[in-house]
């Protein structure tokens, strides 16, 4: 019965007669023995036939919890169809009902109550995890402040680890930093699972996090820590406190900067413009914006432009406008972009007037933000707007793909944060496709572990946004895809991976001298789910 309640080791009624003689288990299951293709085929069966993306996020979670070779054939042979079942965006809805549809623990749950007992607490942890995926739920998503809530990403996240790059289940570790929310609605609701109290701030939060951070690298020799959807206050503080004396990353800072920079790269394919020509204009001025902003400039700059320059051709503007100069009380993240020789612009669509950007990319989570109008302008200055909607879920999309192709007349260089069906405009199709950092994480994650390296560095990301773009093939830009297929997801890690660990090689981080071939060594270190 313990083999059968072990997610890592059951196969169901998938054990064959002599594994059913040998381990005790005859007589606990049904006699009929059935394929690991049978077992697909029926949880795909039931999972068609449920009504809502909730439902499923359900049905796939509760396989999860039961039988985890059977959970990832599925994902992996079908991503198309899964991925926005168990990530973006059905994941954003999953946690905001997550003390309602809550059914086994996964993942780690540490508390501040817990504070200088943490490294007992992760002891608990019965595998040696090699990869942690963090948050503390303060700004889940484009959601906000969900608490405990938040666990869903971590677990989301890494469902995606295994199933599009390979990292063994068993090295995984989802965590939620608990310390609390000021999310009125959750503090009230009688299902939610996280502290009832305010969130804390200040040096017990620092300290808080330091004492995790600490355990956790202590218990779990060389671990790699990813950051995920903490508030911006808090997610540069800590990229910048642990980055360079730890093996960590901020997704939402650098993997939606290097899935971001490979479809600018995508794009400039298209129209033919180089990167150092271009003038980007981002709503939005937090983790996100920065992030990519950040990375863009760096590209621009190997293409020859100095720094000033390069900062020159990036724009950011946020809730109270163009980020320039002259305004008061800018964050740290911010002054980078603030311009000073430009005066204050009040809102969106005078500010693409007013700077003519050849690109707009939207990261502020606010919903229908790209109007028509925006679109149109931007269709007006360019013969190839290049137009990023890579907000999630859906609801804060800044715009649907069929208006980004409608009010540009079909000429939009799209890429969209959540997933949208193809879109016919005046007999051609379109096929959009995500700006998902299930692009590029993955495959980063995947070569810092096969190399051991020991940080994790922006030249990776780099080399992550390049080898992304090298995939996406002549026939994807010609159906507007700046991205390529999802199903060649795995492929695309490998080379991430391979991309990522040479650079560690190379720089000297990695755990011993470089193999002969590191793409092999990253492909030996992937699991394949099969019995």
């Amino acid at each position: 019965m313990t083999l059968l309640r072990d997610p890592l080791l059951n196969k169901g009624t998938a054990f064959t007669e002599a594994e059913r003689a040998a381990l005790g288990l005859r007589g606990l299951l049904p006699p009929c023995v059935l394929t690991m293709e049978t077992q697909v085929e029926r949880v795909l069966t039931n999972l068609r036939t449920l009504p809502t993306d909730l439902e499923k996020f359900v049905a796939l979670n509760a396989l999860h919890d039961r039988n985890e070779a059977l959970f990832f054939r599925v994902v992996v042979d079908n991503i198309d169809e899964i991925q926005p079942i168990i990530y973006t965006p059905t994941v954003g809805l999953a946690c905001q009902k997550f003390g309602l549809i809550y059914q086994r623990p996964r993942g780690m749950f540490i508390s501040s109550r817990d504070r200088g007992q943490i490294a007992d607490i992760l002891k608990n942890w019965p595998n040696p995890a090699k990869l942690i995926v963090v948050t503390d739920g303060e700004r889940i998503l484009g959601l906000g402040d969900l608490g405990a809530n938040g666990m869903g990403i971590p677990v989301g996240k890494l469902s995606l680890y295994s199933a599009c790059a390979g990292v063994h289940p068993e090295q995984c570790l989802p965590v939620v930093l608990d310390v609390g929310t000021n999310n009125e609605e959750l503090l009230s609701d009688p299902y939610y699972l996280g502290l009832r109290q305010r969130r804390l701030t200040g040096e017990a939060y620092d300290s808080f996090v330091d004492e995790f951070m600490v355990a956790a690298r202590k218990t779990f020799p060389g671990v790699l820590i990813q950051f995920e959807d903490f508030a911006n206050h808090s997610a540069f503080k800590l990229l910048h406190k642990y980055r360079d004396d730890a093996c960590v990353f901020n997704d939402d800072i650098q993997g939606t900067a290097a899935v971001a920079l490979a479809g600018l790269f995508s794009a400039l394919r298209v129209n033919g413009g180089k990167l150092k020509d271009q003038r980007i204009l981002f709503l939005g001025a937090g983790e996100a914006a920065t992030g990519i902003a950040d990375l863009v400039v760096s590209a621009m700059m190997a293409e020859g432009l100095s720094e000033a320059e390069a900062l020159r051709r990036n724009w950011l503007v946020d809730s109270r406008g163009l980020v320039v100069g002259s305004r008061e009380g800018l964050h740290g993240h911010k002054l980078r972009y603030a311009h000073s020789d430009q005066a204050p612009i009040a809102d969106f669509l005078t500010a693409i007037k007013t700077l003519k950007p050849t690109a707009i990319i939207g990261v502020a989570a606010v919903g229908g933000a790209f109007t028509p109008e925006v679109l149109k302008t931007m269709a007006a200055l360019n013969e190839q707007p290049i137009v990023f909607a890579l907000s999630n879920p859906t609801s804060k999309a800044e715009c649907s793909a069929e208006d980004a192709y409608r009010y540009t007349e079909g000429r939009a260089l799209f890429a969209c944060g959540s997933p949208y069906d193809p879109v016919k405009l005046n007999g051609r199709t379109f096929v959009p496709r995500q700006g998902n950092n299930s692009y590029i994480f993955p495959g980063v994650g995947l070569g810092v572990i096969a190399s051991r390296s020991r940080l994790v560095t922006d030249e990776m990301f780099m080399a992550a946004a390049h080898t992304l773009a090298d995939c996406v093939g002549k026939e994807d830009l010609a159906q507007g895809s700046l991205y390529p297929a999802l199903p060649r997801i795995r492929e695309v890690s490998v080379r991430i991976a391979a991309a990522v660990a040479d650079v560690a090689f190379q720089r000297g981080l990695a755990d011993g001298p470089a193999p002969n071939d590191v793409k092999g060594l990253v492909q030996s270190q992937m699991y394949e789910p099969k019995y």
